[in-house]
């Protein structure tokens, strides 16, 4: 009679010490719902690495980092990583930002000169300053003495070709205004004070720089990972415009702009003229709908339209993923494609939202 009394307690026992791990597991996020990624763009080997990173139980900031590295070193369309993207000097420099979703650090470089891993030296930036951002030779010296590899020239043929033809044509199309030179391709000097006032129309709004981007002359890789823990973070990593004015920072590196995580909420990535994006923080401002209970969906179509009312010829896209993997992308002025890998997936699927029109999927 005891010995069954015994075997009927270590039963009970066996499975309320089950039952409590379930509850607990659930209690941590690992609902067998995750890892979840989402990058802009077609980008499909720089998800691969990172659904691969998570997968094997990776922090959801090494596996951004893993994935935005993947797409460096592929030079993604030619506007991510070293060798494209020429400023007006012929000068290619990286912008690049990692934000851990949980801690809501952020490390970021930019006008990055002679160090090819961007990403990387952003995540150095996080683990080893307490500042959010270096930018331009300061930054690269600080990347090479953390261990990066430079310094590295991060021209190529094609960016140095795409320079001399660019100078072949007068140097145009620029992103200069209301500037008189020497011949087209400067020296500048401002116009006179008087004849340079710039005003909006009666309806408020702006013209933009439409004419200066497009899919393969100004692009940002921008990712999002939930890890199997449910815990979110973000990248980003470009070489910004080309033939940018030397110096020029877009919103890559802009906390909010490009990208903006919280675990307790969500993420979005964003990509287009950054100049314009960066104005008007769009990923803050997804993150934060959601947070107010808007749905990925109305929460990106909320962002882009705030920044259409003022300037009617933006182009530009966010995508929007909710702490719970719904995602959704919108767009204006151009087809926008986002990458997205899940559990309930057996490979990279790409989703294309037209303009003016959200996409939203479970």
């Amino acid at each position: 009679m005891a010995s069954s009394y015994l075997h009927c307690f270590y039963f009970v026992f066996f499975f309320v010490a089950l039952l409590l791990s379930e509850v607990c597991g659930n209690r941590l996020g690992d609902s067998g719902k995750y890892p979840l990624v989402v990058s802009t763009w077609p980008f499909v080997e720089a998800v691969r690495a990172a659904w691969t990173a998570a997968d094997d139980g990776l922090s959801a900031v090494d596996a951004v980092v893993e994935g935005c590295s993947a797409c460096e070193e592929l030079r993604c369309d030619g506007t991510v990583g070293p060798g494209g993207s020429p400023d007006e000097n012929g000068e290619t420099t990286i912008d690049a930002l990692v934000m851990d979703g949980v801690t809501m650090e952020v490390g970021a470089v930019a006008a990055m000169k002679y160090v090819k891993d961007g990403i990387k030296a952003a995540r150095l930036v996080m683990q080893h300053t307490q500042h959010t951002l270096l930018v331009g030779e300061p930054a690269s010296a600080f990347a090479i003495s953390m261990g990066l590899p430079g310094p590295t020239n991060l021209s190529s043929p094609e960016s140095i070709d795409k320079w001399i033809k660019w100078k072949e044509n007068l140097c145009q199309p620029n992103f200069r205004k209301n500037v008189l030179s020497v011949d087209s391709c400067g020296p500048y000097h401002a116009k006179d004070a008087a004849n340079t006032c710039v005003q909006a129309n009666p309806m408020g709004t702006i013209e933009s720089s439409t004419s200066r981007f497009g899919l393969h002359s100004h692009d940002t890789i921008a990712m999002a990972v939930i890890d199997k823990m449910g815990l979110i973070a973000v990248g980003t990593s470009t070489n910004g415009a080309t033939f940018k004015i030397p110096g020029r920072v877009g919103d890559g590196p802009i906390a909010g702009s490009s990208a903006y995580a919280d675990s307790d909420v969500g993420a979005c990535g964003a990509t287009g003229d950054g100049d314009v994006m960066m104005r008007f923080l769009p990923c803050y401002q997804v993150v934060e709908s959601m947070r107010r209970g808007m749905e990925p969906k109305l929460a990106a179509e909320d962002a882009i339209l705030r920044i259409t009312q003022k300037y009617p010829d933006f182009v530009g896209a966010v995508f929007a993923v909710n702490k719970d993997g719904m995602h959704a992308g919108a767009c204006h002025g151009w087809t926008f494609q986002y990458s997205v890998r899940s559990v309930e997936m057996d490979e990279v699927e790409i989703f294309t939202v037209q303009p003016a029109t959200v996409s939203m999927f479970t």
